[in-house]
């Protein structure tokens, strides 16, 4: 620069005596311009190089810390090499050269005595270090701790310890620029179980069930303005996917994990059955997202419907991508859970629809439960199709026609050639050809809690959909021979029907469901109370317990109380505490009318009663015959939740209220308790296991509740 400059001055300068004295003062200007510039930028340039090597000390004869549940600790660097240094040289050619030092740090941290559940956060000089960015290895301190790798290699096999018994992380090549080219302070968060309800899970339902991308373990991205691209799919430091997150938070918290029931949402339109549509829906149709798009069934985004929206804000997420099921479902396989594939119906009615509502006066709730879905006029009301032939032709129009022919799986892909139709059998038979191309699973649900439709009724007793049920059965049996196959019913409906329209009619509609060869175990959606708790202690269960969450208490009402010896009769009995008791007059069969009472439906065969009168032939169930799944269990972490375990307060699963008597307050002991009560009820390795509510099988070789198939909500 000074040398254009001065050149330029001089020849000014020297212009005043010619042409000749331009040049010459030109050149002058240009000498003197060039010494300038060398003796500014000329010379090789080289940065800062860090000339102390040593690394932070640990403290000698520091204590081991022992961690109980959840800590932040530092730990103590237990091994380190001196720092490497990578030396960087920029420009020549005639010009200055730049030379910049870059430092790395290979280190190991003794944290706490092990095992340990999972390390989570972890924090760098205070700052949130992201993990997923980091070349590092958790060692969990079991007694059985393999050396580290890169121990190992600096220091040779016989010279390595394996640190057995110390949780520890090991750091490779961590970039300590940004720490001043020092050894950051660490701080890590410890996750350790302590035992107890987490010990005894064995089996989890996985949601959202809707989100585009939720359960993909590879990162999608999307643009948000130029040269600003970000992960969708990534909400969290130290995993590359939420999904990967989320799973190894799970297995690490739950050591005895062994199954998984995967939801996939696709979308109903209306609770009237001949009306609804079931579709995969997106959030938004202007998202574009690399390096894999949006798909489901052969919809392109574009082509798709979106969710309805709230607050110009997505209802839902939309349907998982059919890419991302597969990868899923792939690795939950390689971690060792089996796959229990869960198609999931949500109905996605927003506030403002103008809908007829089959069961009352007015228009459709919004977000209504899948289980109230029914004929265009419910049972029991003027003008109902119930028990007419024109019930099984709605039933009809909302399973559809699409057959397994029509579909196909290549590329890794499901293709469809049916009808030009969006019904229950094309989610269901789709699902089932997602699994094969996910290389098959461990079971397939048919579906679940669809009580509104297994209850209507084409004659006095034929269910058509029970009918439409047992035949995607047979046809799942065909795409995946190896999997085990049942229906997640409803506690209010696995049991029988017995219509409120003073028919006396009991029929046991599900038997020929559950008796189908294609039918693996009866699936039941488990969320019946197990208390009757009130604030203070005038109301009846104090005189029995100290506390709702008492966890005796609430195994004493897992087959006793509401449901099996008593019930209410009206709000007004419940309010008042006037309990009804469960009989069965001179039949001598409570049994049939206790939801609650599994051993007696399961013992015992079943005889149907129109008219109140029993007949004088069996069902098709046979006693004893196939297990019990709780294909869901669980109780929101809310004030009294297992007063009523099946309400929620979020307004898009079938409408927000809060369960008898809640203060609404949350609650996470209540749910930790009902989960033990429960869980160590039904299962044969708890201490407390109760043998006689859980009898052995004389038909098949097992117990009548399967623990292993006990899969909690999410």
């Amino acid at each position: 620069m000074a040398t254009l400059v001065l050149q330029a001055a001089g020849a000014a300068i020297g212009g005043l005596f010619g042409p000749l004295g331009a040049i010459v003062g030109g050149a002058v200007g240009a000498m003197a311009g060039y010494a300038v510039d060398q003796s500014l930028f000329g010379r090789d340039i080289e940065g800062p190089r860090l000339s102390d090597l040593s690394v932070q000390r640990s403290e000698e004869g520091a204590p081991i810390p022992r961690v109980f549940g959840r800590a932040r600790l530092a730990g103590q660097v237990i091994w380190a090499t001196r720092f490497q240094e990578v030396r960087k040289e920029e420009g020549g050619k005639g010009g200055p050269t730049v030379t910049t030092y870059s430092y790395f740090a290979n280190f190991a941290v003794g944290i706490c005595e092990g095992p340990i559940a999972r390390i989570g956060r972890v924090w760098a000089d205070g700052a949130l270090l992201d993990m997923a960015r980091v070349h590092h290895r958790v060692h969990l301190g079991g007694e059985d701790q393999p050396a580290d790798s890169l121990i190992e290699a600096k220091q040779g096999a016989s010279g390595t310890p394996a640190y057995r018994g110390t949780a520890m992380v090991v750091f490779e090549r961590l970039p300590v620029g940004d720490y001043g080219n020092r050894l950051p302070q660490l701080a890590f968060e410890v996750f350790r179980a302590v035992g107890g309800v987490e010990d005894a899970i064995r089996a989890v339902v996985i949601i959202p069930g809707a989100s585009e991308f939720a359960y993909d373990p590879l990162p999608v991205y999307t643009s948000r303005g130029p040269g600003r691209r970000v992960t969708i799919n990534r909400h969290v430091d130290g995993a590359r996917t939420d999904w990967e997150a989320s799973i190894d938070a799970l297995q690490a918290l739950c050591p005895n994990l062994q199954r998984a029931a995967l939801a996939v949402t696709w979308f109903g339109d209306d609770l009237r059955a001949g009306s609804c549509t079931v579709t995969p829906r997106v959030e938004d149709h202007a998202t574009v997202t690399s390096p894999t798009s949006w798909r489901v069934s052969g919809l392109g985004r574009g082509a798709a419907r979106s969710v309805s929206r709230i607050d110009d804000r997505p209802a839902f997420g939309g349907t998982p991508s059919d890419a991302s099921v597969i990868r899923a479902i792939g690795d939950l396989k390689a971690r060792g859970i089996a796959v229990t594939f869960y198609p999931f119906l949500m109905m996605d009615i927003p506030a403002d629809n103008a809908l007829p509502h089959p069961w009352w006066d007015g228009n459709q709730p919004a977000f209504p439960w899948r289980g109230t879905i029914t004929a265009a006029i419910a049972p029991g009301r003027p003008g109902s199709p119930d028990q007419t032939a024109a019930a099984a032709d709605e039933i009809a129009a909302f399973v559809g026609t699409a057959l397994p022919a029509h579909f196909s799986v290549s590329g890794g892909a499901v293709h469809y050639s049916g009808p030009d139709e969006w019904t229950y059998r094309r989610m269901v038979l789709h699902a089932a050809h997602l699994c094969k191309a996910a290389g098959g699973v461990d079971a397939f649900l048919i579906g679940s809690e669809l009580r509104g439709l297994t209850t209507l009724r084409s004659d006095a007793s034929t269910y058509p959909f029970v009918a439409a049920l047992r035949q995607l059965a047979a046809e799942i049996r065909l795409i995946l021979p190896a999997a085990k196959i049942t229906y997640a019913a409803d506690w209010s409906e696995y049991f029988g029907h017995q219509p409120p329209d003073g028919s006396g009619d009991v029929h046991f509609h599900l038997d020929p469901l559950w008796a189908d060869d294609a039918i693996d175990a009866i699936g039941i959606d488990s969320y019946v109370p197990l208390s009757d708790w009130r604030d203070g202690f005038e109301h009846l269960d104090a005189t029995v317990a100290d506390s709702g969450r008492d966890v005796a208490y609430l195994r004493s009402n897992i087959a006793g109380g509401e449901g099996f010896d008593w019930y209410y009769a009206s709000d007004a009995d419940r309010m008042a505490q006037i309990r009804s008791a469960i009989t069965d007059g001179g039949a001598g069969k409570p049994w049939v009318f206790r939801y609650k009472d599994l051993v007696g439906w399961w013992s015992n065969p079943h005889f149907d009663r129109p008219g109140g009168v029993e007949s004088g032939t069996p069902t098709a169930w046979t006693p004893r015959s196939k297990p019990i799944w709780f294909t869901e269990i669980g109780c929101a972490a809310i004030d009294k939740g297992a007063n009523e375990p099946n309400v929620f307060p979020d307004p898009k699963v079938g409408g927000a209220r809060l369960p008898h008597f809640s203060n609404g307050g949350r609650d996470a002991l209540m749910q930790e308790r009902f989960l033990t009560a429960v869980l160590g009820y039904w299962d044969p390795a708890a201490p407390d296991f109760a043998e006689a509510a859980n009898p052995a099988s004389d038909v098949y070789a097992g117990r009548m509740v399967d623990p292993a198939r006990t899969y909690v909500w999410s």
